[in-house]
């Protein structure tokens, strides 16, 4: 990524402010996701089970959509049974009211009346298998929900037959839901699948995010891309006070102030907004706060997240400055743990919110963390320019589709071939990184127009349309 130089942050009292309503500490028992099967047992012998969607995510699901939708829930044992066996799923509202309290939240219950239970919520399980069949809760729009916020539907999850037992963290079960029946949707469909997510990580020292807005697809009116990444705020440390602190520059800030102007049109047009993270030359970064730090810094994130109406965070280890001796306290020894860690806890404080990783130098591979996959918590992995091998086992549990190949840099002209591009979709990594799309630079019609063009080609079968629009910079 391009180095940047970063100044004091403006408004970041008001940010705390708006969002001190929404602060909470997190215990250290929370768990989001799938554990480690190897460490899930009992100490009698007992067979456990579990409920997971269909991405293996055990605890939550996020799930965004128009006019109707559903979500399709397995139950999933950690041995064979010698009898059929069953779970009844329920929603009790409860759940929600219990989770609330003991985090600090403030979330809403999605309407009980809007949704139904495939087989009345009973999931069976066949004797012998280890994977049940599908079960879907499915969810209609009644036109009553804000598309700003994620609503909840809380599931209780009972044995109803069988010789296996659930936990007690796997007893009840979120989901949180998103209306966007009102808002454009940015999703590309290629042969009735969805098609390549875009993601356009842009430094805002001197590009417009508005750019974005003018590529757009022909077939459809589509907008090329669907996420921006601002790139990017800072992680840094006060050595006076001792707290590491989010801390942006003139530019990432004058955006943020004036969201309606340069992020909103973006989300009216159904793209997401992604907060970038990276060291600024101190102590500070991605990959060594200790647990306590990064919970602490987790909850300033969150605040960012809610002041500002962002839809997540792309955490970049790059420009700090580690110790390796002598480590300050709340630090750690710099290592993927440590930055497993900071990803894991800024998940758990806003679950319904992504968590994008560049896989580059100590985010490159994350490990387990309190026996969580790291594709558990972080739902995007962005490989660093020209980077395209398989992240399965960097990010275990993190589907095909949300992993990022053949990043491309338009400023230097890094850019990706037809062929590569469409043999990443065909082989289903649907994910894709862009860096430094301005159409106001000198190379726009050689470089970065074709590029673009060859995305629309490779990703969707479909003809690139530029509005002819290029937004200057246009903040002081």
């Amino acid at each position: 990524m391009k180095y940047i130089n970063y100044i004091n942050m403006k408004s970041w009292i008001a940010a705390l402010v708006l969002s001190a309503g929404l602060f909470a500490a997190c215990s250290d028992d929370v768990l989001v996701g799938q554990v480690d099967e190897s460490k899930y047992t009992t100490g009698d012998g007992s067979v456990m089970g579990y409920v997971s969607d269909s991405y293996g995510k055990r605890m939550f699901s996020n799930v965004e959509f128009r006019s109707s939708g559903s979500v399709s829930l397995h139950l999933k044992t950690t041995a064979k049974l010698t009898m059929e066996a069953a779970v009844t799923v329920t929603y009790d509202e409860t759940v929600l009211t219990e989770y609330n309290k003991k985090y600090g939240t403030l979330y809403e219950v999605f309407p009980k009346n809007e949704i139904t239970f495939e087989n009345g919520g009973v999931i069976k399980l066949n004797t012998g298998d280890v994977q049940s069949s599908e079960m879907k809760v499915s969810y209609v729009s009644d036109g009553s929900l804000s598309a700003d916020k994620s609503y909840i539907i809380p599931l209780r999850i009972q044995v109803t037959s069988g010789n296996f037992k659930l936990g007690e963290e796997d007893q009840t079960r979120l989901i949180f839901v998103k209306d966007l029946t009102g808002i454009p949707d940015c999703t590309k469909y290629v042969d009735g699948k969805p098609g390549v997510k875009v993601f356009s990580c842009m430094e805002v020292n001197d590009t417009n995010p508005l750019n974005n807005l003018s590529f757009t697809l022909k077939s459809n009116g589509k907008p090329l891309v669907d996420a921006l990444i601002i790139f990017s705020a800072n992680i840094n440390y006060n050595a006076e006070t001792g707290r590491v602190y989010i801390f942006n520059n003139e530019n990432v800030q004058a955006l943020l102030d004036n969201r309606e102007h340069y992020l909103k049109p973006l989300q009216d047009r159904g793209m997401k907004i992604i907060l970038g993270l990276l060291g600024n030359h101190d102590r500070s970064g991605v990959a060594n706060m200790s647990k306590e730090t990064a919970q602490a810094f987790a909850q300033e994130v969150k605040a960012m997240c809610d002041a500002y109406q962002l839809d997540g965070i792309f955490v970049d280890d790059e420009y700090s400055d580690y110790e390796y001796s002598d480590i300050t306290p709340g630090f750690v020894y710099p290592g993927k743990e440590a930055a497993a860690r900071l990803c894991y806890e800024v998940k758990k404080a806003q679950p319904e919110r992504w968590v994008v990783a560049y896989a580059y130098s100590t985010t490159y591979g994350l490990p387990a963390i309190d026996g969580m996959q790291s594709g558990e918590f972080v739902d995007y992995a962005l490989h660093d320019y020209g980077g395209s091998s398989d992240l399965s086992s960097s990010y275990p549990g993190m589907p095909k589709s949300n992993m990022g190949l053949y990043s491309q840099e338009f400023n230097q002209g890094r850019t990706a071939s037809e062929s590569s591009l469409r043999s990443m979709r065909e082989n289903g990594y649907l994910s894709h990184m862009i860096f430094a799309m301005d159409p106001n630079r000198s190379n726009f019609e050689w470089t970065q127009m074709s590029a673009m063009e060859r995305m629309a080609r490779a990703f969707y079968d479909d003809e690139l349309v530029f509005d002819g629009i290029k937004y200057p910079k246009d903040w002081n």
